[in-house]
């Protein structure tokens, strides 16, 4: 979720009562060479939630010195990806291309645990391929390396997003560790929250895609699930002021020039999430506006309903 799952992000999901969320991934070898990106994506935000920094990289060393940046930095909990499925970062040897090769896989956790005394957590895939389904065994190397929580996206690498995710293959990992386990993948809303918990029989569920353009709807489907009373998602006047302070965080935390790109794919998937159609001027007009002062002020006219139609 690298550029979406940002600081503003999680704030929102946060507020409307995500029991946990996790930074963009950070590339540790970049982390360590400071560079501003990924310095960012390190920042703690202010909140009730503990702050947990997910590394991704293919090196010891790197990941080494990386965890104790981002411990000195304030984390709370560091989470190692061993599931990011794209090319760019699989074609450096990291990400879901380390369930390729479950030593050297290991060889990392191993470093990060031994490199802090924070809780350690891992996020995989259920492997490469479907000839390779190893996701049971790497997890329980992990445990046994001090791994103290794993999630597991119920698709392969090959996979990449295409098709479904297999919620049942996951119960392989809840059998195969004494720790606890999520199952994430094409998770959407309590429905598909509770046949996830069914099929996997894992502890709990973890949202990437379904939170797009609804960042409370992670909240609300943990307070479902826990049969706790439900949060309302914002309306009217609730829910323009929220996109509108989305808007402004972004530009607050990426600079105006790069934030206006930035926020532009959380402006449409909030129309898409809230059914909202637009004509093609009126919609270009709010996605490729340059001016954050422009776009603020139509935020209320198009989120309010004024230009709803029939999709």
């Amino acid at each position: 979720m690298a550029g979406i799952t940002d600081r503003p992000f999680r704030s929102i999901a946060e507020r409307y009562g995500a029991g946990l969320v996790v930074s963009e991934m950070i590339a540790s070898s970049a982390l360590v060479a400071a560079q501003n990106d990924m310095v960012r994506k390190l920042n703690k935000r202010e909140g009730r939630l503990p702050h947990v920094v997910q590394l991704a990289g293919c090196e010891a060393e790197w990941m080494q010195r990386g965890a104790e940046i981002a411990c000195d930095a304030g984390a709370d909990i560091l989470d190692i990806n061993f599931g990011c499925p794209s090319k760019r970062v699989t074609n450096g040897f990291a990400g879901s291309a380390l369930m390729r090769v479950p030593d050297q896989a290991l060889r990392l956790v191993e470093t990060v645990v031994g490199a802090t005394s924070l809780p350690v957590t891992v996020k995989m895939r259920l492997g490469w391929d479907d000839d390779s389904l190893n996701a049971a065994q790497i997890a329980r190397s992990a445990v046994d390396a001090g791994v103290r929580m794993i999630t597991v996206h119920g698709r392969t690498r090959q996979q990449f997003y295409k098709g479904t995710a297999r919620w049942e293959l996951v119960r392989a990992v809840v059998e195969a560790v004494d720790v606890p386990v999520v199952v994430n993948g094409d998770v959407i809303d309590l429905a598909s929250a509770r046949e996830a918990l069914e099929q996997s029989g894992a502890a709990a569920v973890m949202l990437g895609r379904g939170a797009q353009g609804r960042p409370w709807v992670v909240g609300q489907i943990g307070a479902a699930l826990a049969g706790e009373p439900v949060p309302e998602a914002p309306s009217g006047d609730a829910l323009t002021d929220l996109i509108a302070e989305h808007y402004q965080d972004m530009i607050s935390e990426y600079g105006s020039h790069i934030g206006v790109r930035a926020a532009r794919k959380h402006l449409d998937w909030y129309l898409e999430a809230l059914g909202i159609s637009l004509d093609k001027e009126t919609r270009r007009g709010l996605l490729n506006a340059e001016s954050p002062d422009e776009v603020v002020t139509m935020i209320p006219e198009i989120y309010s309903g004024a230009w709803r139609q029939a999709a």
